[in-house]
């Protein structure tokens, strides 16, 4: 069996009409992407809520995939007698293929200095030795790949103790609340706001044989820590800063990440009313603050 991958180039005005249209005429998927992926004009644009619609890539490409390349053809030219346009397109035979094999083989396992591993369930582990966290691609933020996960677990492997209360805010799959377990912390709490994320962090809390207490931030919750790590938007943690401060201990350890390099000396600012705000570690644009409280 086989299907035929339509790939057609919009503005990003009429990206989502665009996708709509196609999957309202026969499209049985349809994805939307930068024209200019992994090239070095590549348009970065990152998640950040705002109150606009959905704002897409200058050159936005959107790929359909239909039954056959008749369907393909007749809903392309259905499209462009609608939008009176014509428009830039490519069509491509894909083969029916061990699609859950091929999905695994994108994921691998991550190493932090060659102490932590996040490591998907299809793969074995390698080092014994070292802190394994087991964690498979999910709904919830936080699979291991991402350069703020790595900041703040290199983080937490340098301000950690054995025996610290940790307070993981914005848990998304519960990597930072499992890897605080791991590396020996007492009373570990992840808080989310989404509630696919407290499920995941539970699931795969459960999978690496750790307990830690999840709470949904809808719900009231008291826990003071000494260790508070949030790998969450930077719109967020200025909104969050003063319930962020209010569970930390004096002379309690702060990393923030989820933000821009640019955005840095904002999110500083902010945190200095209860913190003192220390050396700062950067990744892939990226960055993970540090803080102590006064």
């Amino acid at each position: 069996m086989s299907w035929v991958n339509l790939s057609i180039v919009s503005s990003r005005e009429q990206a989502d009409e665009f996708s709509d249209f196609l999957l309202d005429h026969g499209a049985l998927s349809s994805s939307i992407q930068d024209k200019n992926l992994n090239n070095n004009n590549e348009e970065m644009i990152f998640g950040e809520p705002h109150n606009g619609p959905q704002r897409f890539w200058q050159l936005t490409q959107i790929d359909a995939l239909f039954n056959n390349d008749s369907e393909a053809k007749k809903t392309l030219a259905a499209l462009e007698n609608v939008f009176n346009v014509k428009l830039k397109s490519a069509f491509k035979n894909i083969e029916d293929q061990d699609w859950v094999k091929l999905t695994q083989a994108q994921f691998h396992p991550i190493s932090i200095r060659n102490k932590v591993w996040i490591i998907p369930s299809w793969h074995n582990i390698e080092d014994e030795k070292a802190t394994n966290i087991i964690l498979d691609p999910g709904l919830a933020f936080g699979t291991g790949s991402h350069p703020t996960t790595h900041l703040c677990i290199e983080w937490l492997l340098d301000n950690m103790e054995k025996g610290d209360n940790v307070l993981d805010y914005g848990c998304g799959s519960g990597i930072l609340a499992i890897c605080a377990k791991k590396l020996g912390a007492n009373n570990v709490l992840g808080v989310d706001i989404d509630p696919q994320a407290i499920i995941a962090s539970n699931q795969n809390a459960a999978i690496n044989n750790v307990s830690i207490r999840l709470n949904d931030t809808k719900e009231s919750f008291s826990f003071q820590s000494n260790i508070i790590v949030a790998n969450i938007l930077s719109s967020a943690l200025k909104v969050l800063a003063p319930a962020i401060a209010s569970s930390c201990l004096p002379k309690g350890k702060i990393a923030l990440s989820g933000i821009l390099e640019s955005q840095e000396n904002e999110i500083k600012d902010i945190y200095s009313s209860w913190f003192s705000m220390k050396r700062s570690s950067y990744k892939e644009g990226w960055v993970c603050l540090s803080g102590e409280k006064n």
